[in-house]
């Protein structure tokens, strides 16, 4: 087991590594200038100002000069500074993730037990109409944009019924009373549609592959086996298909976990949710290297970092993967 998880992570280190060198090279060898950019946008645009600031943030460099600069950077936990907010990156990225993760974890996980749970409703009662009705709802979730999702709960729940507030993380009133009973509810309404728009985009994925699974698994021997025995039904779905229909659904939760920091970007624009998202959507627009790379960098991290809390759940589920 413990050689095992070293491989793990020795390979997640030379993947790191090299999603590090591409991601350096796929930003900055990428049409525009950050100078000219933000040039344009002060209306400083003078050939002095730009040699200075290409100067300042080096990227008068050569491009293989400013990899291994940026790499021996990272290796020391410095990932730069923003060119667009002028504060170190790591900063900016660590005062995201929590606003972030309120959103993201809580809908992962309610569409991961939603999504097998109607799944296994479904496969167990396969042709049936509540399994065409399922499969149907699933459908249309899986097909629907989010955005317009967002958009259409907005009108109906925000606007139309004023049951929750639309957009924002706190409301104007309740800026001055942080730590408050009522200022962690008021976050909590807001993050209402947030959670449940997120949660019908993510749960078709677990239904689609849980169903899948378990209908395969009703058809092998052991089944038929427990079922001799004389044993419930609904013990054998529950307590044993469902456990070996699980580790997929468990790899995919893994994965997802991993990106939800980024995967929310459009949500968080549509709800104006201050997340890691719409940080690094106006990091793109601005063309701000240090803050995209820093992002990019930290997402991937965190893939890697839940590939391999999976591979630990795997190996307790199945005994098979210990042993080998």
């Amino acid at each position: 087991m413990k050689t095992y998880l070293l491989n793990r992570i020795l390979g997640s280190f030379l993947v790191l590594i090299s999603v590090l060198v591409i991601n350096f090279l796929v930003v900055n060898l990428a049409p525009g200038n950050p100078v000219i950019f933000m040039g344009g946008e002060t209306g400083l645009v003078s050939k002095e100002y730009m040699d200075y600031m290409m100067k300042k943030w080096g990227l008068d460099k050569p491009v293989h000069e400013r990899l291994l600069l940026y790499m021996y950077n990272v290796l020391q936990g410095d990932l730069g500074i923003s060119y667009r907010y002028l504060e170190p990156v790591s900063k900016l990225i660590l005062e995201r993730i929590p606003t972030t993760l309120m959103i993201t974890v809580p809908s992962i996980i309610l569409g991961f037990i939603i999504g097998t749970l109607l799944a296994t409703i479904s496969a167990n009662r396969a042709g049936s109409i509540l399994d065409s009705f399922l499969s149907t709802f699933a459908m249309v979730f899986h097909s629907v944009p989010l955005f317009w999702l967002g958009i259409v709960l907005i009108n109906v729940f925000s606007v139309n019924l004023k049951l929750v507030p639309a957009t924002g993380m706190v409301s104007a009133q309740l800026m001055g009373k942080t730590g408050s009973f009522e200022y962690y509810l008021d976050i909590v309404k807001h993050a209402i549609l947030p959670i449940t728009t997120l949660t019908l985009g993510v749960f078709p994925a677990y239904f689609r592959l849980t169903k899948s699974v378990v209908m395969d698994q009703l058809t092998e021997d052991y089944v038929l086996t427990l079922q001799a025995m004389g044993l419930p039904k609904f013990k054998i779905l529950y307590k044993h298909v469902l456990r070996n229909a699980l580790l997929p659904a468990i790899t995919l939760l893994g994965l997802q976990l991993g990106f939800a920091f980024a995967g929310a970007a459009i949500i968080e624009n549509v709800f104006a949710w201050p997340g890691i998202g719409g940080l690094m959507l106006n990091a793109i627009s601005a063309r701000d290297y240090p803050l995209i790379m820093g992002i990019f960098l930290f997402v991937t991290t965190m893939v890697i970092v839940a590939n391999i809390l999976v591979d630990i759940v795997y190996s307790y589920l199945d005994p098979r993967i210990r042993r080998g």
